[in-house]
């Protein structure tokens, strides 16, 4: 017998080993994948809160608009009296600003100081809230 044939013994043995070996790798890399992304989801869940559009960051970015804790707050909570009331697109009117929120998606969509929005019409919305 050839030296191949005196260390390994048959192809399927070999086959076996080897292959045994790389769907275990396999099973742990998805293992891995499916940890993060439950992690990720979990995290997300659990921060919950407001999100902001690309659209409204960059408009409070525009506009040197930056919210204070006590402001993200009371935004959060005028985003749970219009669920409560079964808004899906809500005015939220705080201080000196506006905000359009979606309130199914708990999302800002656009952001506008109290310069801007007088004198505007706004449209597609389904409520009010002053918070």
């Amino acid at each position: 017998m050839n030296d191949i044939g005196m260390n390994f013994g048959s192809i399927e043995r070999i086959a076996d080993t080897y292959l045994s070996n790389q769907s275990s790798k396999t099973r742990e890399a998805s293992d891995i994948t499916n940890s993060f992304e439950d992690v990720l989801r979990q995290r997300i869940n659990d921060e919950g809160g407001i999100k902001f559009s690309k659209h409204a960051s960059k408009r409070l970015d525009e506009r040197n608009i930056s919210l204070s804790e006590e402001q993200n707050e009371r935004l959060e909570q005028g985003i749970q009296k219009a669920e409560a009331k079964g808004i899906n697109d809500s005015l939220v009117i705080m201080d000196e600003l506006t905000f359009i929120v979606n309130v199914p998606n708990q999302t800002v969509v656009t952001a506008l100081d109290m310069n801007e929005s007088n004198g505007n019409v706004f449209t597609n919305i389904d409520g009010a809230v002053i918070a």
